[in-house]
């Protein structure tokens, strides 16, 4: 068994080693690249084990891989530091003014699309004689309708596009998967029954609501306002990114340790919110130009870092979910999933937009570009890892939402650009 140290080493070394083949001879987008060969390697290893089943390579990975708990690593580890990392470098006076869009598709379109998803889902598999319970079907329209902020803001690096557009994209990938864990968090305790999940009415929704979505905000404000004071007495680069580090950890983990009404609260959207205040405000009143460029290029190289691991292990995760199902059952479900989430995504976009459309003009082309490039990620792999055992539907809405993640960030990452050329005007691009 590899300890904990020797699993980081295999991370990092794989993540350096596909990382510099894609650079110089594939020439893809980043995490696009080292998923790529990260699934291309675990199809090797798949195909290896068929063919000389005696060398127990695929166990030997395996072994390795499940030594690595893929939910608590996102969920408790990554996700703070990269959603910090994204919110750090967005124009919050921008997105300001784009409020009211991504505040309706971060809350309304989420649930929109969960109810489309889920309900669609249902009959869907019932059709291919598949009986899922119509509340798990809403567990994965849950799970899966939250766009994935780590895969949107990797993938708009590469991608121009209308500034506005841009704002609106990046903005709702940062808010709604913390809305998107809510919804998840709501469904699911329906789903298992027991405690307060069997009575939960419409009161107790809005109650959990506001105690992990406004009390989360709450906290990432005034942990980031004592940052960005801190900040403002000193100057020296290497304590100002020690108190960025502190502030992330510890709003993260003082999150889900407060508990109001017997709820916690978001630790997504506290460390959004103080990324969004230091990014902004203490970029702007509480740095030097030398701790400007050193905390920024210092962040951005924990996004590229955690990044790259990230996508890493989402490509080798397949080596795990390879004996969930058998091949024509994964495939049919997977077929049904893609189609079936997209669509949930165009009208979770359309619906809002329409809507505001009555009192101001949005660029032309904002819908496909929102409904295309509105990537899922690790945290819908995370949340549906994170189901207990004892849930039969698990297997199918396992391989449901990483087939709509493989898709998402592939086929939806490397041609989201030719969508902005298609549907954009030109003149704002």
């Amino acid at each position: 068994m590899l300890s904990l140290f020797e699993i980081a080493a295999v991370m990092l070394v794989l993540s350096a080693l596909f990382g510099w083949v894609n650079h110089a001879f594939l020439k893809l987008p980043h995490t696009i690249g080292l998923l790529i060969m990260a699934l291309v390697a675990s199809f090797v290893l798949l195909g290896l084990e068929i063919a000389f089943p005696a060398l127990g390579l695929t166990d030997t990975v395996q072994s390795a891989i499940k030594q690595i708990d893929f939910n608590e690593t996102v969920m408790n580890g990554m996700l703070a530091f990269l959603l910090f990392a994204g919110a750090l470098h967005v124009d919050m006076a921008f997105l300001k003014s784009r409020r009211w869009a991504i505040g309706m598709m971060a809350t309304i379109g989420v649930c929109i699309s969960t109810a489309i998803v889920g309900t669609g889902f249902y009959f869907a598999t019932q059709l291919v004689g598949l009986n899922i319970p119509f509340i798990w079907a809403l567990v994965f329209g849950s799970l899966i309708s939250p766009t994935d902020p780590v895969a949107v803001l990797s993938i708009l690096k590469s991608v121009t596009m209308p500034r506005e557009l841009e704002a609106k994209i990046a903005g709702e990938s940062l808010f709604n998967d913390g809305v998107g864990v809510v919804v998840f968090t709501i469904i699911l305790a329906i789903a298992l029954g027991g405690g307060h999940g069997e009575s939960m009415g419409v009161m107790d929704v809005v109650e959990l609501f506001l105690v992990e979505a406004v009390g989360g905000a709450v906290l990432g404000f005034i942990a980031g306002w004592l940052a960005y004071k801190a900040m403002a007495m000193i100057d020296e680069h290497a304590i100002e990114i020690l108190i960025t580090l502190g502030i992330v950890a510890g709003t993260y983990a003082l999150a889900g340790r407060i508990h109001i009404l017997d709820h916690h609260l978001s630790g997504p959207i506290a460390v959004v919110v103080a990324g969004l205040l230091i990014g902004n405000k203490g970029a702007e009143f509480a740095m030097s130009e030398k701790t400007r460029t050193y905390l920024f290029g210092f962040w951005e190289m924990i996004d590229e870092i955690l990044n790259s691991v990230l996508f890493l292990l989402i490509g080798l995760e397949i080596l795990i979910l390879s004996d969930q199902l058998n091949l024509t059952t994964a495939l049919i479900v997977i077929f049904i999933s893609i189609p079936l989430v997209l669509f949930g995504r165009f009208v979770a976009v359309s619906i809002p937009l329409r809507f505001l459309g009555i009192f101001k003009s949005f660029t032309k082309g904002a819908i496909p570009v929102l409904t295309w490039g509105g990537l899922r990620g690790g945290i819908s792999v995370a949340l549906a890892l994170s189901l207990p055992e004892t849930v039969t539907a698990k297997p199918i809405i396992l391989i449901a939402t990483y087939g709509v993640v493989i898709f998402s960030i592939i086929v939806q990452g490397l041609t989201v650009k030719n969508v902005v050329q298609r549907t954009v005007d030109p003149e704002l691009l």
